[in-house]
């Protein structure tokens, strides 16, 4: 089998927020920056990465109570999951699809949705120790418990600086206004 090696630093990252820090949004960001750098050459494991991003994504969602979310995010992992390229990824595949379909059946549906801790299987030693290693340099403990985490961390999206993107909408949202203006000059 094929091992993509060495593993990626933003995919270190991703697995010691992942399972130390519980920041699932700071996962997301990691993990969707890479994503969107990756090329025509790297594209073997794009789909990865997506499933990787929409982990993180339904996390936030459960312990936040958006059971909608959470379960939409789980059911588009449990079809595009790619067992053998998760395990090209250093990840056990196999036991991933099954434990996200196991959750799905669980759930039933976005009204069951609950949320817990979904460790993700590491099949790679190196892998593995790289993670734990990276998980302590942030000044966090491997597998803590998620329920934990602070409301800084719960709640990151309500709590960051987009004064940029509300800037940008406004921007646009002139544009478009001055654009309908001159088009009702013109009639």
């Amino acid at each position: 089998m094929k091992l993509l090696f060495p593993f990626p630093p933003p995919f270190v990252d991703y697995l010691a927020q992942y399972h130390g820090t519980r920041d699932y949004f700071e996962c997301h960001e990691i993990m969707e920056e890479y994503w969107k750098q990756q090329g025509p050459v790297d594209a073997r494991y794009i789909g990865c990465w997506l499933v990787l991003i929409r982990l993180s994504v339904m996390q936030y969602h459960a312990r936040r109570s958006n059971g909608k979310g959470a379960f939409k995010l789980l059911a588009k992992c449990a079809a595009e999951i790619d067992s053998g390229l998760m395990d090209e990824i250093g990840l056990d595949g196999e036991r991933l699809a099954e434990m996200i379909r196991a959750r799905l059946a669980a759930w039933g549906g976005p009204e069951g949705v609950r949320y817990d801790d979904f460790d993700l299987p590491i099949r790679e030693p190196g892998l593995l120790e790289a993670a734990k290693r990276r998980t302590s340099e942030l000044g966090a403990q491997w597998s803590s418990d998620g329920l934990a985490a602070g409301a800084a961390i719960v709640n990151r999206h309500k709590l960051r600086d987009r004064s940029d993107v509300e800037e940008a909408r406004m921007a646009s949202a002139k544009r478009k206004a001055l654009g309908r203006q001159r088009v009702g000059e013109d009639i």
